[in-house]
């Protein structure tokens, strides 16, 4: 029978990624998005369908992780049998801005998930399998390097301090109530899909414009700052794999190599024939108040037991990103060139 598949946070780089491989596979897709003025869908615009047509297996719900009796009501009518927990506010540095918010979000809001997924399958004696996200954010600076399940969690920021309640409360749902929850502790993972307001999209789209003539700076902050960075669609397959298996349990996905910001900007800018140090300035505003040196994970578990490896290479990564942005660029210019911004 055909799998159903329940997504918060459906509209994200992950999210997107993620309907995309469930499709693929024949998964019935249903995802939570939040009511806005404007469309927040555009990554998903080639896998949606009119709903009136027969084939359709993407459905998207009105919804917040922050309406509890909302999550229980698209529960009870979408009757998943995986759900995947997505939804967050994830950028790290904007968590110092807006610390109760994201908290909020986070925290509670995965805590709302957690129970609605609880009290459904209680009442329909049935297994939810749930995953759900958390991040290398949560190992601060940690003690160790490359970090494992096993590493001690030294959160240093509100966004990070949220995703260790979250997985707690996972970890507590799982061995209080028997629940089938998996944390994914995520490295950093990037696409073309990634946000512009994240340094590494916010590199190669500004050094794409710089290539064009679009732009003639670019202002970013702690470039020492080391990262293991993956490719998302690589990572995605993580969160399936870690539902198939026949116990829960919580696995680190890494590629087990970082670089600094200096590095990607390196990698961006050379494949344009730029040198980004004439192009590139440091902002102290882009400091954050509790910065973290190095985040490299150790997947050892992931590959021994999901039998996974990340396809994506760092080089590759960076290409990726930039290609597509160029493009983005080139239509931009032609726009421009034409009178039109923009949008």
């Amino acid at each position: 029978m055909r799998k159903t598949a329940l997504i918060t946070g459906i509209t994200g780089q992950d999210g997107s990624y993620l309907a995309e491989f469930l499709l693929e596979r024949g998964y019935r897709v249903h995802g939570v998005i939040r009511r806005c003025s404007s469309f927040t869908t555009q990554r998903l615009e080639h896998l949606y369908r009119d709903s009136h047509e027969p084939d359709t297996r993407l459905h998207l719900h009105y919804g917040d992780v922050l309406d509890a009796s909302g999550l229980r009501r698209i529960v009870s009518t979408t009757k998943p049998d995986e759900v995947y927990n997505l939804a967050a506010q994830s950028h790290v540095r904007t968590s110092f801005d807006q610390p109760l918010y994201t908290a909020e979000v986070v925290a509670v809001g995965a805590l709302n998930v957690l129970e609605a997924v609880r009290d459904y399958c209680e009442s329909h004696d049935k297994q939810v399998r749930l995953y759900q996200a958390s991040s290398s954010e949560m190992f601060g600076n940690a003690t160790e390097c490359p970090q494992s399940e096993t590493t001690p969690l030294r959160p240093r920021s509100p966004y990070a301090c949220a995703k260790v309640h979250a997985y707690w409360q996972a970890v507590n749902h799982r061995e209080a109530y028997g629940s089938f929850v998996c944390n994914g502790i995520l490295f950093n993972h990037e696409s073309p899909r990634r946000g512009e307001t994240f340094v590494t999209r916010k590199i190669t789209r500004a050094a794409t414009r710089i290539k064009l003539g679009l732009q003639s700076r670019l202002y970013l902050g702690n470039l020492s700052a080391k990262r293991d960075w993956g490719f998302a669609g690589d990572y995605v397959e993580t969160m399936w794999r870690m539902l198939q298996q026949p116990e829960p349990d919580d696995y680190v996905v890494a590629t087990g190599m970082s670089h600094t910001v200096g590095e990607f900007l390196e990698e961006a800018f050379s494949s344009l024939d730029l040198d980004w140090r004439e192009h590139v300035e440091v902002d102290a505003n882009y400091f954050r108040p509790t910065e973290v040196n190095e985040l490299r994970g150790d997947a050892s578990k992931a590959r021994e037991v999901l039998g996974w490896r990340p396809r994506v290479g760092f080089e590759e990564l960076v290409r990726l990103m930039v290609d597509s942005d160029l493009r983005l660029a080139e239509q931009e210019r032609t726009l421009s060139e034409a009178g039109y911004a923009m949008p």
